[in-house]
């Protein structure tokens, strides 16, 4: 299953070069990731504990330029992998077929008391795996 969040390109994403800004393309990950996990496991689980992460990784792969503003994009999520304190997220930046960027990020499960990392959760697990997919 994949999760599909619309975001908006703002005319100040852009950049000298006319096009949006590499920078701007984690925050749409990062935006498309809190709606998912606030909205989506919250939903699913009654409890937010999937927030409680940091990323400890991310990459990003520019395939083509967005040169406009004013629009939206899509942003598709799946789970790549499920490790004990971490998983990978896969998104893929498109609109109409056309792929902008492709972003992994490994997400590290938080406890907001000792500040460190903890394991997932098996509700955290079964949650991922519903997400989980071939890329």
């Amino acid at each position: 299953m994949k999760y599909i969040n619309k975001q908006f390109v703002r005319w100040d994403d852009l950049d000298a070069f006319g096009h949006v800004n590499n920078a701007n393309y984690l925050t749409f990950a990062q935006e498309a990731r809190f709606l998912w996990s606030t909205e989506e496991f919250s939903a699913a689980m009654r409890e937010s504990s999937l927030i409680e992460m940091v990323v400890a990784r991310a990459e990003v792969d520019f395939v083509e330029p967005i040169y406009e503003g004013g629009r939206f994009v899509d942003v598709e999520i799946t789970v790549e992998k499920i490790g004990n304190t971490s998983f990978v997220l896969f998104y893929t930046i498109s609109d109409g077929g056309k792929i902008f960027a492709k972003i992994k990020t490994v997400q590290v499960a938080v406890s907001m008391e000792t500040k460190k990392s903890r394991p997932l959760t098996d509700a955290e697990r079964e949650f991922l795996s519903r997400y989980q997919e071939s890329n």
